[in-house]
């Protein structure tokens, strides 16, 4: 490979450590890049990862969301399978099973509970002079608030915490799919076989409960293996995007202190910053699609059933789109960043996800308006998917 040659590869390591400045020569030169080690696809511009998004007759999720389940075939897309990695009409009739769970008005009436909750780990901090940003912090919220949500008993969400980590995580060098979730849905089936004989006001029971077209004119309810995949999904997906909002919350803010001031000084300007954050460092920045015919775009060809990369992390620092986009500023004014995904795949907890991240950093600033990384300490989360921190150890 010429020295000057783009090469972006999501498993490496050393370019998922910073993959901005690669991003940045995929945007600038090669709009429509190709992976041939990996063969794969990958579009970094803004307006050719949300048109790519919203055309999801071109752009199939149904092969898998996830480059390396679209790599291993049937079996795994099988072992993994929710609406993420569906296409409509059938993504939708599933989609909708969780829209009255994420209604705004639903998300809304959590606030008090999570803020006490944020509350309950950070007061006993004060005076500790440091802690894990994440593991004591960040990555509690959310494995508490979805646990709550889907009726998980609250001795165990931690466990279900570190398998979500487990599916995620790839070793340097490890591209191949992993099946990880056999004991996600081990432990599900147990908790539906409870929820059977017990409903409750839950997650689980609403999916337990659900009816959905048939095929045949009438309804009928989710099989089991789509239960505990819709399952699988809430306790994952409920989870990681969080945590990684989190861990770059505490990372970003401290590699920027005259903007965590700004919050500190003026609370009210955390909503914006939260919506910075997520442009900033989106928690999920690479998505997979499967071309259904073939593509001419930027004067080259994406032959038909090639997998595509869609770089919402790349688009969210396009300078087509937004002024110094490398700068963070808590202040920016955005309304379309696609860190939550654009069209049908647009997140159904973004909602919650916002307020998990708002009340967070209120309270985190309310007790320690300051804080400093232990830089060398800290861990990161690599995927072909999520990016983020393990482990980000600060001193307050």
């Amino acid at each position: 490979m010429a020295a000057n040659e783009i090469y972006y590869d999501p498993w490496d390591y050393a370019i998922d450590a910073n993959p901005h400045p690669v991003w940045k020569r995929m945007r600038d030169e090669a709009p429509l890049y190709y992976n041939p080690k990996f063969d794969f696809y990958a579009l970094s511009r803004y307006a050719d990862v949300r048109n790519a998004s919203l055309d999801w007759r071109t752009y199939s999720s149904a092969f898998g969301s996830v480059l390396e389940i679209i790599d291993a075939g049937p079996r795994a897309l099988e072992m993994t399978r929710n609406m993420l990695f569906e296409d409509p009409p059938i993504h939708d009739l599933h989609r909708a099973i969780l829209a009255e769970a994420f209604s705004p008005g639903r998300i809304a009436s959590l606030e008090p509970g999570i803020r006490a909750l944020c509350a309950s780990y950070l007061d006993p901090l004060v005076g500790s002079g440091g802690f894990d940003f994440v593991r004591d912090y960040g990555a509690k919220i959310p494995m508490m608030v979805i646990g709550m949500l889907m009726g998980v008993p609250e001795e165990d969400r931690e466990y279900l915490m570190t398998l979500a980590d487990a599916g995620v995580h790839r070793d340097e060098g490890q591209t191949g799919f992993e099946g990880s979730n056999r004991k996600v849905h081990e432990y599900f089936a147990v908790l539906v076989s409870l929820r059977r004989k017990e409903p409750r006001d839950d997650l689980t029971t609403a999916v337990l409960q659900a009816k959905v077209d048939d095929g045949k004119g009438g309804t009928g309810a989710l099989a089991d293996r789509e239960i505990l995949q819709y399952l699988g999904l809430l306790s994952g997906a409920g989870v990681e995007t969080v945590v990684n909002l989190m861990g770059w919350t505490g990372m970003t803010l401290f590699r920027h202190p005259e903007q965590r001031q700004v919050l500190a000084d003026d609370p009210s300007i955390i909503p914006n910053a939260v919506e910075e954050l997520l442009r900033y460092e989106a928690p999920s920045p690479i998505q997979a699609r499967v071309a259904t015919h073939e593509v001419e775009l930027h004067g080259s060809t994406i032959p038909e059933g090639s997998k595509v990369a869609l770089l919402t992390g790349s688009a969210n620092r396009d300078d087509r789109v937004w002024p110094d986009p490398d700068r963070f500023n808590v202040r920016r004014s955005i309304d379309k960043h696609v860190s939550f995904g654009v069209g049908i795949h647009f997140c159904v907890g973004a909602a919650l996800a916002r307020l998990e991240g708002r009340l967070a950093l209120e309270e985190m600033l309310k007790r320690f308006p300051t804080w400093e990384v232990d830089e060398d300490a800290a861990e990161m989360v690599h995927t072909s998917t999520v990016r983020g921190w393990a482990r980000l150890p600060i001193r307050v």
